[in-house]
């Protein structure tokens, strides 16, 4: 293999499912790289946009199932770039949330790679819209927190200060929250927050099988489990899931979602 680098890695944000949330650049690059890297929440319909000659790789993470180690995609996506001119790092959401778009990006660029960054709709911002809630209003929303819900209780060190965040943001948006909910109610509820919270738990948000739940920050660890909601789905935290218009809220596609987490 001949080991200079020609190759541009181009991190893609997939958006939060429906293909039509791609942006032009990210639909343009799909269907023209020569190599595609993929996580788990990318549906079929993305994919299929896929030239049949692009070499098409598999990277996802998956709870309680084998899942290729972060620096093993870095290795990767080096080795691609000898071999391939155009390499689409294809995420869900948008690369730079939660996605490890940055660790990739300065992986790439430390070895020499040309590095590109295309952005994408995020499910935290696209799920609150799917169902009508907006994250930050006039009165009573004017800071939203984004934060990763899937570190849990064992963590030794945690790296969400949930006792900070009970006191300083309106609103709380949870990605990959479901698992460890149970732990975060706590959290939320020891440090402060008013149990009488509104809160909202969005499942499969701009796709088939669209679930919503409403309920309050004491109850609804109970009402999740008693309705069974599964990831992917985002929770939001705050008196904004009060001011939900659902009559603007947008019609889910018919694309179905992978469960990943």
């Amino acid at each position: 293999m001949n080991d200079t680098l020609f190759g541009t890695v181009y991190l893609v944000g997939a958006g939060p499912g429906d293909p039509d949330l791609l942006t032009v650049k990210a639909q343009r690059l799909i269907s023209n790289c020569d190599a595609i890297v993929y996580d788990s929440l990318v549906p079929n319909e993305i994919l299929s946009l896929v030239k049949a000659s692009c070499e098409c790789i598999f990277v996802g993470k998956r709870r309680n199932k084998h899942s290729v180690p972060q620096p093993k995609t870095n290795e990767l996506l080096l080795e691609l770039v000898k071999s391939f001119k155009c390499i689409v790092r294809l995420k869900g959401g948008d690369p730079f949330v939660f996605g490890r778009g940055g660790e990739e990006a300065a992986y790439l660029s430390g070895k020499g790679v040309s590095v590109e960054v295309v952005p994408g709709v995020t499910s935290g911002i696209a799920a609150s819209a799917y169902m009508g809630i907006p994250l930050t209003h006039r009165l009573c929303g004017s800071s939203v927190t984004f934060v990763t819900g899937h570190e849990g209780f064992n963590k030794k060190i945690p790296s969400v200060n949930w006792k900070e965040l009970a006191k300083s943001s309106d609103s709380i948006v949870i990605y990959m929250g479901v698992h460890n909910l149970r732990y975060i109610v706590e959290q939320l509820l020891i440090n402060g927050l008013n149990p009488l919270m509104p809160v909202a738990v969005i499942q499969q948000a701009t796709v088939k099988g669209q679930r919503y739940l409403k309920s309050t920050l004491a109850e609804i660890v109970g009402q999740v489990e008693k309705e069974k909601f599964e990831s992917p789905a985002i929770v939001i935290v705050g008196s904004v899931v009060n001011y939900q218009v659902s009559e603007c809220a947008p019609t889910p596609s018919n694309v179905t979602m992978p469960i990943s987490f």
